[in-house]
């Protein structure tokens, strides 16, 4: 008996600190630091109305848009409540043709060459918001032929949206899909 009071205080104690206190101060200092991002990084349109964000994938399948990454969530493709990867394998039988049946449905839309791998393959998350500089630009001339513009036009949206390495060594370079499908939307309407 003697052993259970000092170990209900320090379970009482552990659980206002970590579970309380702890998570308030970092909390605090996110939002006083980076208000945006702690507060969901999201995109509003000239409403104010919120269309999405930009740390989470969005579903485009309209042909002038640009595609994003395949989602793994179950449900439904981006599904930010179901985050997580299939774990199916590369010799899983299912994900080869799923991963076949996508390479189809690009090179129906006229690509050739070699598919970028981001552009078949679903990241582990299944919510990734970007893709590829080369995945981007393999898709220009079928956003552009839908939109009815240049293809140069649609591939300086490209060239602006990409984004660097993370303090120029972390990283790959990176197009976040939602911002640049909006860019768009905004350029030729």
């Amino acid at each position: 008996m003697k052993d259970i009071k000092p170990a209900i205080l320090l379970f009482v104690v552990f659980t206002v600190i970590c579970g309380g206190i702890y998570p308030a101060v970092v909390s605090g200092i996110a939002s006083a630091l980076f208000p945006k991002q702690a507060a969901g990084s999201f995109i509003t349109d000239k409403g104010g109305k919120e269309i999405g964000s930009t740390l989470i994938g969005q579903p485009f399948s309209d042909a002038k848009y640009f595609w994003p990454r395949p989602s793994a969530t179950s449900d439904f493709g981006n599904n930010p409540m179901a985050s997580g990867g299939s774990n199916a394998g590369p010799t899983n039988p299912a994900y080869l043709q799923t991963v076949g049946e996508r390479v189809k449905a690009l090179r129906d839309t006229g690509v050739t060459g070699q598919v970028p791998a981001d552009l078949v393959q679903a990241s582990a998350s299944g919510l990734d918001p970007h893709i590829s500089p080369e995945s981007t630009l393999l898709q220009v001339p079928r956003v552009a032929k839908a939109r009815g513009v240049s293809e140069a036009l649609v591939t300086m949206a490209v060239t602006h949206a990409t984004e660097t390495r993370q303090f120029g060594f972390l990283g790959a370079p990176r197009v976040n899909v939602l911002e640049l499908n909006l860019a768009l939307d905004r350029l030729v309407p």
